[in-house]
């Protein structure tokens, strides 16, 4: 309903007519058949009560709409390059770069994997969510590696019921501030939204279930040249918790490094390389609805992960 603010918007009836002529007359953004389904959802009240359209409003009588809020606009084809490890006729995955947004919402209209996905494959605007069209699972904005798109509503179905069965297996490479300890291990930590903090998740008692297995590959320093630890990680999250790793790895006092939200503004490696979270979806494997045969897919790490890397690896700007 363009030209409308959504919620109640209370009117004052001024003359005798039907009652979806008059809020017509009164609100002319609307069309009268628009007017007619408020009225049929039981969105338009007459003094408290509602009526039906050919009820005769009397000159004086308040009248109460309420204005729905305007449903969103579906997502746009955009023609933007993806970078496709594998697809068949059933699903599509993508090595999805850092800083790449997954889907439309608030301050990213445009410009993200399912705009691409649109323009690549247009089938799949009919699939899932109108907003979130072939979205299987998500990577936060700047996560980069595989991501998996559900090509059709049987694919979507299929591979939803992996990963509710746990069937589908993650990999992911971390690089965590301090020497994490035990090298092989599980944190198993309920996770909600953090009560001080909405934009958080958190630990909590009463949490949605989140374990995660992870073992350690490397550990730099600390030594002469690093006066801290970092550990490379890599992680294999069971369940599938907004922001699990992130969650999970600060929890045991170990955040990813970059990690603004969860982690250690003042680190060392974050100050000399400005990176963005150091969190790489590296493996993949699934069962392909098209098939039925397994598929293990393999991305690389990035380059900036790697320089990051090289960095700890070698002496560096890291000692200025």
């Amino acid at each position: 309903m363009a030209g409308v603010t959504a919620g109640p918007i209370t009117l004052t009836a001024t003359h005798t007519d039907r009652l979806d002529k008059v809020v017509a007359a009164l609100l002319p953004t609307l069309s009268r058949s628009a007017v007619q389904r408020l009225i049929a959802q039981g969105r338009v009240r007459v003094d408290a009560i509602s009526r039906d359209a050919d009820y005769r409003v009397q000159p004086g009588q308040t009248i109460v709409v309420d204005l729905p809020a305007p449903a969103p606009e579906a997502p746009q084809a955009e023609p933007i390059v993806l970078d496709i490890v594998y697809e068949d006729a059933s699903v599509i995955v993508i090595n999805k770069p850092a800083g790449m947004v997954v889907h439309p919402g608030p301050g990213n209209p445009s410009g993200t994997i399912v705009n691409a996905v649109l323009a690549y494959a247009p089938e799949v605007q009919t699939v899932g969510d109108v907003q979130r069209p072939g979205i299987v699972h998500r990577l936060d904005k700047d996560t980069s590696g595989l991501l998996l798109i559900a090509r059709h509503e049987a694919a979507l179905r299929a591979l939803q019921s992996q990963f509710k069965a746990r069937t589908i297996r993650k990999t992911y490479l971390a690089l965590c501030v301090g020497r994490v300890s035990p090298e092989h291990g599980v944190i198993s930590r309920p996770i909600g939204r953090d009560p001080s903090n909405r934009r958080r998740m958190a630990v909590i008692p009463g949490g949605r279930e989140a374990v995660t297995e992870y073992v350690v590959i490397e550990v730099f320093g600390p030594d002469d040249r690093l006066p801290a630890a970092y550990a490379l990680v890599r992680a294999h999250p069971l369940t599938g918790r907004t922001h699990q790793l992130r969650v999970h790895f600060a929890s045991i006092g170990h955040p990813i490094v970059g990690d603004a939200l969860y982690g250690m503004r003042k680190d060392q490696l974050t100050r000399s390389l400005r990176p963005r979270h150091m969190l790489h979806a590296s493996e993949l494997a699934f069962i392909s609805p098209a098939s039925g045969r397994e598929v293990k897919l393999h991305a690389p790490l990035p380059l900036d992960m790697r320089r990051v890397l090289e960095e700890l690896s070698s002496p560096s700007s890291l000692d200025q």
